[in-house]
């Protein structure tokens, strides 16, 4: 099976993509992992994307997706994989589809703004030893202190209001037209993203037992 998760900042796509690549036994791949480890090794195309992202440049589609490629390319893709976070952008969509990497099934979760506005300001992280709550879903016994170190817990900058607010605006943008575009090929699947985290699991997994056959 050859997928791929859209969605908002914050709506849950990282998890559903880390549970159904576990249930399924194949990859996910990010496009932010991909990169960090290209420049690690120092491969070709490594290099390349460090040379743009050390001069503060964005790194081009065409070496993104060559990363992709060959990653693509390794033994433990043979029966599928997951793209979380790629492509971003219809040029980028367009960019697979003529490398003959043809997707399945496109998952798009779907939360409201005001909702992932809600979910992710109310996060806190613990600033001693890292632990995650939530304001609602995941509380401290006492506010704001840390459960497991009695460390203070803060908001992280990414987490904060305006900040997603802005994400929110470059996603309806620049990614948001992805779903109209797998739509025209009858790929895309709309998931409800406001259930809980098994329900949504269990509404992909019907979707996929649906092309499995």
């Amino acid at each position: 099976m050859k997928l791929m998760f859209l969605g908002a900042p914050g709506a849950g796509k990282g998890t559903q993509a880390e549970i159904v690549a576990k249930k399924y036994s194949i990859p996910t791949i990010s496009t932010g992992a991909l990169l960090r480890q290209a420049m690690k090794d120092g491969t070709e195309l490594g290099l390349k994307a460090k040379a743009f992202i050390d001069a503060g440049k964005l790194v081009p589609d065409e070496v993104v997706i060559g990363i992709i490629k060959e990653r693509l390319n390794n033994d433990d893709c043979k029966n599928g994989f997951i793209l979380d976070g790629f492509p971003r952008t219809v040029p980028q969509a367009e960019s697979l589809d003529a490398m003959n990497i043809k997707m399945d099934l496109v998952i798009s979760i779907e939360v409201s703004d005001e909702d992932i506005i809600k979910r992710m300001s109310g996060r806190r992280i613990c600033s001693e030893c890292g632990a995650s709550y939530h304001t609602v879903h995941i509380p401290t016994k006492v506010e704001g202190v840390c459960d497991a170190c009695g460390g203070k817990l803060t908001i992280r900058d990414d987490d904060k209001p305006e900040t997603v607010i802005s994400r929110l605006e470059v996603y309806h943008k620049q990614t948001e037209p992805l779903k109209d575009y797998y739509k025209a090929s009858g790929k895309l699947v709309l998931v409800n993203g406001m259930d809980s985290i098994e329900n949504i699991t269990a509404e992909i997994e019907n979707k996929l037992d649906s092309i499995r056959g």
